[in-house]
């Protein structure tokens, strides 16, 4: 029901209602489908961490290890999650996305953006990584991080900014903007309409100057 769009436990007994000839291939629903309360019930007694580790293992079982997918690592604050009156700070959590399937393969919640660092090992823990390739903002571009993910067999693509400021400054010298256009270089470029505006992304490929293989994160 959620997955088709029901916000709220109303939602999810009108989906039920309007689907009960589908849901009775799974049971037999001899009264019809629960009123919204008794759903809300139920759910509030689900334990939250075995829910997320059932959730977990189902996406790793439909998403498959031999594809090559982009997998996506961004933290994200939860709307309205904060509460004044307990003195309770708004939710953070790190999610993984699978560009190829477009769902959340998994997540993990933070107390506050800068931890971060810590919790991606930890979601990484919880995904089948072989192959694929992850990105992550420049928060995550972390050398403990790097070599967890060569570990798990896959690959990294990670933006560069000033908390490394050594490879900041390296990238800066080794790939000024004229070298950029260079139109011997691969390159792709993608425009989409996004918060009123029009955005153009342009990605360009270039060999890694010898100086830089192994240079190391700080």
């Amino acid at each position: 029901a959620v997955i088709s769009g029901a916000e709220s436990w109303e939602d999810i007994e009108d989906f039920g209602e309007t689907h009960l000839d589908f849901l009775k291939q799974y049971g037999d629903f001899e009264n019809g489908i629960p009123v919204h309360d008794t759903i809300a019930r139920v759910v509030s007694c689900i334990s939250p961490a075995k829910f997320h580790e059932c959730f977990i293992n189902w996406m790793r079982d439909c998403h498959s290890s031999d594809d090559k997918d982009v997998i996506a690592i961004d933290g994200k604050t939860l709307r309205h999650s904060y509460d004044k009156s307990r003195r309770r700070g708004a939710i953070h959590v790190i999610s993984a996305f699978s560009t190829m399937h477009s769902l959340v393969i998994g997540q993990i919640k933070t107390d506050e953006k800068s931890n971060e660092i810590t919790a991606i090992p930890e979601l990484l823990n919880m995904l089948d990584i072989k192959g694929k390739i992850i990105t992550t903002d420049a928060m995550g571009c972390q050398k403990d991080i790097a070599e967890k993910i060569q570990k798990q067999g896959g690959d990294y693509l990670f933006a560069v900014k000033g908390n490394q400021g050594r490879l900041n400054k390296a990238f800066e010298e080794k790939f000024p903007l004229k070298e950029l256009n260079n139109p011997e270089h691969d390159s792709y470029a993608i425009s989409e309409k996004s918060h009123g505006r029009e955005e153009t992304r342009l990605h360009i490929v270039c060999d890694v100057p010898d100086e830089l293989i192994d240079f190391t994160f700080e």
